[in-house]
This record gives structure tokens, C-alpha cells and sequence, in this order.
């Protein structure tokens, strides 16, 4: 009779055990969940950057589905950043347009959504969106795409659709 019990108070000494380790990190559920937990850098980096936070929050929703994709999980890489010949951080690998392709890895989110600024901060093909009222998620979005910054021809629309869709202009 003790060994049962003993069994059934490590069964649920596990189980708390489990449930807390769920709270300390949880994965967004949603795309509104995923809004809601990143908004703030986004704003911040909005604040410092001009980049439109709802442009910046679509982005992540669409190129790490709201947080679920192999890169968002295992590189804390939430925006497809790729590596390029100046990057000297860390690197994941995972086949995209060309098989075993190298990405940016970041220590946390965080880290993603700072660089994912400077990546577009510190291109010049970037530069026009700049001019934009910090409001204009339709001609960031627009001009995102005519940028070249994904290849999906339907980029633009895919962000405002986001946008729209979950009232990310809000974080603006």
C-alpha cells in the first residue's frame, strides 16, 4: 500500500512539474496570441527603427507561422532571415530554395525581431520605405515586396490580408 502511494505522489509531482514548465514558456496558440506576446518589441522597434510595428508583427506571423516553424523553434529566426556573407552570429540549415540553405540563428525572439530592423535599416534597397508615413502598412507591405524581400508575387497582399485580418495596425 505505501509503494502506491508513494507511486501516485510522484505521478503527480511530475505532473506539476510538467504544468510549470508549460507556463514558463508557451508557445503561442494563435495569431492573435502571437500578436499579443511580441507587440512590445515591435512597437519598441517601431519607436527606434520607423519601421511599421503591424508590418513587422505580419511578418512574423507569415514567415514563422505565428511562431510554429521549424526555424522560429530551433533558431529563434522568425523572419526567414538568411545568412548573408557579413552575418557571424550563429547558423541553422534547412532546405528552402536551395537544399540545406543557411539561415540566422539568434539566442532569443528578441534578437530575431532587433536584427530583422537593422536587416532592413541597413540596405540601401530598403531605403525608400523609410519615406513612408510609419502609418502606411499598405505601402510598406507593397513595398516590401517590390523590394525583393520575399519571392512569393503575392507577398504584399498575403501582409495587409494579416494585417487586416487581425487588426495589427492597432500596434502602430
Amino acid at each position: 500500500m505505501k509503494l502506491k502511494s508513494l507511486n501516485l505522489f510522484w505521478a503527480v509531482m511530475l505532473l506539476l512539474l510538467n504544468l510549470s514548465a508549460c507556463a514558463v514558456y508557451r508557445e503561442p496558440a494563435t495569431f492573435d496570441d502571437y500578436a499579443a506576446k511580441y507587440s512590445k518589441i515591435a512597437i519598441r522597434e517601431m519607436k527606434k527603427h520607423k519601421i511599421p510595428a503591424s508590418i513587422t508583427l505580419a511578418q512574423g506571423i507569415l514567415e514563422s507561422g505565428g511562431g510554429k516553424s521549424f526555424l522560429a523553434r530551433t533558431a529563434n529566426n522568425h523572419f526567414g532571415i538568411k545568412c548573408t556573407s557579413d552575418w557571424n552570429g550563429a547558423r541553422a540549415y534547412k532546405d528552402a530554395e536551395i537544399p540545406n540553405e543557411c539561415f540566422r540563428k539568434y539566442k532569443k525572439v528578441e534578437d530575431s525581431y532587433k536584427d530583422h530592423s537593422l536587416f532592413l535599416v541597413n540596405r540601401s534597397r530598403y531605403e525608400r520605405l523609410f519615406r513612408l508615413n510609419i502609418r502606411d502598412y499598405k505601402g510598406w507591405a507593397k513595398g516590401l515586396q517590390a523590394c525583393g524581400y520575399a519571392t512569393d508575387p503575392a507577398y504584399a497582399s498575403k501582409l495587409i490580408r494579416v494585417i487586416e485580418q487581425y487588426k495589427l495596425y492597432r500596434y502602430d
